[in-house]
């Protein structure tokens, strides 16, 4: 029971760390790292839509890609792993794409 009552003041404290957490435990690095791949990885597959914005598209791409290398190495959690795969791959594709269209000059 003791492990169901540090969830509930997880989810009270923090309902985005309570959904990546699910062991329980706090990974501040860990979710810090999630997010800004997921920040990353959504910049650089919108702007690769735009072929005037391949240079945004191209570096955060491949900021978000060693992002999520580096969050995959780290991760403790499936949850973490499955948004870092998703949005590492949504970075990858920006930045060929933002390769592409100019590359990165």
């Amino acid at each position: 029971m003791a492990q169901s009552t540090d969830r509930q003041q997880v989810v009270r404290r923090n309902p985005l760390a309570a959904m990546f957490n699910t062991d329980g435990k706090p990974h501040p690095l860990e979710n810090t790292l999630t997010a800004i791949t997921a920040v990353l990885g959504t910049i650089a597959i919108v702007t690769c839509a735009f072929r005037g914005l391949h240079m945004l598209a191209s570096w955060t791409g491949l900021a978000g890609v060693i992002t999520a290398g580096f969050a995959q190495y780290k991760s403790a959690t499936t949850a973490e792993r499955f948004v870092i795969v998703i949005f590492g791959g949504a970075a990858a594709v920006g930045l060929g794409i933002g390769l592409a269209h100019g590359g990165l000059t």
